[in-house]
């Protein structure tokens, strides 16, 4: 009587075969992870500049004196009682070494809230931030895989996040 052999594990072709359509998926799905990466670090970075102005916002309300969120080299940020003590700092490494970011108005370093959450003049008489604007190279992502982030600061203290490409003007995104 013949008896049946059971095959056990896989054999080489298809083991090869196996890691061929692998390497396929990997080599398609390589350029959109890559670009998922770096609009998932802008928008870290993004947040935990939004985050840092409304905590700041917050403890002037809280404390019922001006407390201003100044930046500094790197986009790191320090929220801060105007010549006093330190309530929290962040470096600029939280979103990525790739992200830039750019004040506006070109320069200005501090915004400073006062009591009732309102943006008020600065201590050292410098222009208060009116927007953030976070983004990266075009050199790393293409302007069409880019999402791009901007913090408005109102003169009421509201601190918003949107998109600059959203044009229409029923979506909350929109700047």
């Amino acid at each position: 009587m013949l008896s049946a052999s059971l095959q056990k594990g896989v054999s080489l072709i298809e083991l090869m075969i196996g890691l061929v359509i692998l390497g396929i998926l990997l080599m398609v799905g390589l350029p959109s992870y890559s670009a998922w990466i770096q609009n998932t670090q802008i928008r870290t970075a993004a947040e935990s500049i939004s985050n840092g102005m409304q905590l700041a916002r917050a403890e002037a309300v809280r404390r019922n004196t001006n407390v201003q969120l100044a930046f500094g080299a790197a986009s790191s940020w320090t929220v801060s009682v105007p010549g006093g003590a330190q309530i929290q700092t962040r470096t600029g490494d939280e979103g990525s070494k790739n992200v830039t970011v750019t004040m506006t108005p070109a320069g200005a370093t501090t915004v400073t809230f006062n009591a009732l959450g309102r943006v008020v003049a600065n201590a050292d008489a410098s222009a208060s931030i009116t927007q953030v604007d976070v983004k990266v190279p075009v050199a790393i992502l293409s302007d069409a895989q880019r999402r791009d982030l901007t913090i408005q600061v109102n003169a009421g203290g509201n601190v918003r996040m949107c998109d600059p490409k959203v044009t229409d003007a029923s979506d909350p995104r929109k700047c």
